[in-house]
């Protein structure tokens, strides 16, 4: 009998103890569920992949700019280059 009632109290405990666990785990769910706004982890992740790949796009067509109106400015200034490779020493009237 004392058996009986020590498994009795026994189950009672881990019956209570599943039913805090539960009671937890629907709190922590509805929690999540609440606090959830528009902002997600995933989408700010989203957002800073986006912002990078902008960024990168820009700082690529800045330099393609600066390159242009840099040769734009050597060729006003020197000319047009002269092609140094089909020249010889024997054909100097390229370089003038």
């Amino acid at each position: 009998m004392a058996d009986d009632e020590a498994k009795k109290a026994k189950q009672a405990e881990i019956e209570r103890k599943r039913a805090e666990v539960r009671k937890r785990m629907e709190e922590a769910s509805k929690a999540k569920k609440a606090k959830k706004g528009f902002m997600t982890p995933e989408r700010k992740k989203k957002l800073r992949l986006l912002l990078r790949k902008k960024a990168a796009e820009e700082l690529k067509k800045e330099q393609e700019r600066k390159a242009a109106e840099r040769r734009r400015i050597i060729e006003e200034r020197c000319g047009k280059p002269k092609n140094i490779e089909e020249a010889n020493e024997g054909n100097t009237n390229l370089l003038d």
